[in-house]
């Protein structure tokens, strides 16, 4: 059993937490910027929560985060009563926000500063990969360091994976979303075509979805994209907040993103729908406007 904190109950950090207490079984101590959740969540699953990042980071052995971008992530490790003010050396930073990969290796930095260790784990699933363990997880940061925040991160993760030095997680993370926008906007065509057609979704689907059109999309979000509901998931503004880091490191390092570019547009059309907080699926949405 290990000392954990965890900083950012949002819809992914809260089951997280949850999972690192009752299946890895740590002692962990939340924080949250509404302190009314962290305390929900301390009622719910056993455990305390504290007053800031600092002071849930106080002799834990690791520290997570999720929170929702780069200013996020410095103002609670590094700002004014940040977790990096709390943490003993020899710890871990284990952060799991999907941020730039510029602010995880200043966070390396400023973590070695400090003598303590830090990961880059941005992890995709979704909340219901986060809800019943099942994240996918990206890692940068030292190889001996990633070894011993393994076996913590196993508790809510079902692929854990070490990608190279700092940076290197968000940089998959972003592979990650590169592939999720061009697939996406595929099967809404796909499926715009196939109501305009006449044809029988459904049937349609059954048969297409065994051979190599098939997709995790496919198979989890056809239905409700043919019902026309989109409440299921990563909300458009974060797809179109991690599109912009996307695009933002695909200037700095000369790749050529014309897919990528013009998906982030047609999100950027969902929003003007009033569609914020529909989920990706919705870009079928806008074909049907």
């Amino acid at each position: 059993m290990a000392k954990v904190a965890f900083i950012g109950l949002g819809v992914m950090g809260f089951p997280m937490a949850g999972h690192l207490k009752t299946k890895g079984g740590h002692d962990v101590t939340v924080y949250n910027r509404t302190a009314e959740k962290a305390a929900a969540w301390a009622e719910k699953f056993s455990g305390k929560s504290a007053p800031t990042p600092a002071e849930a980071a106080a002799d834990a052995d690791f520290v997570f985060v999720c929170v929702g971008n780069d200013e996020d992530l410095r103002s609670v490790t590094s700002g004014e009563n940040g977790a990096l003010h709390g943490m003993k050396p020899g710890s871990v930073l284990i952060d799991n926000t999907t941020a730039s990969a510029e602010v995880a290796r200043e966070l390396y930095a400023a973590a070695k500063e400090k003598g303590v260790d830090f990961i880059d784990a941005p992890v995709s699933g979704g909340q219901a990969g986060a809800e019943n363990g099942a994240l996918t997880v990206m890692c940068g940061g030292d190889e001996a360091v990633f070894e011993r925040a393994r076996p913590v991160i196993d508790a809510y993760a079902r692929m854990v994976g070490l990608m190279g030095p700092a940076g290197s997680g968000q940089l998959t993370k972003m592979v990650n979303q590169i592939c999720i926008a061009g697939l996406v906007q595929g099967l809404a065509e796909a499926l715009h075509f196939g109501k305009r057609a006449g044809l029988d979704i459904e049937k349609v689907v059954e048969v297409i979805s065994k051979g190599a059109a098939g997709s995790w999309q496919m198979e989890n979000r056809h239905k409700t994209m043919n019902a026309g509901k989109y409440d299921f998931g990563f909300a458009v503004d974060w797809m179109r907040k991690d599109l912009g880091i996307v695009l933002t490191e695909a200037r700095r390092n000369g790749a050529k993103l014309p897919v990528t570019a013009v998906v982030d547009q047609f999100y950027g059309d969902v929003q003007a729908m009033g569609g914020n907080r529909w989920d990706t699926s919705s870009l079928l949405a806008r074909l049907e406007k």
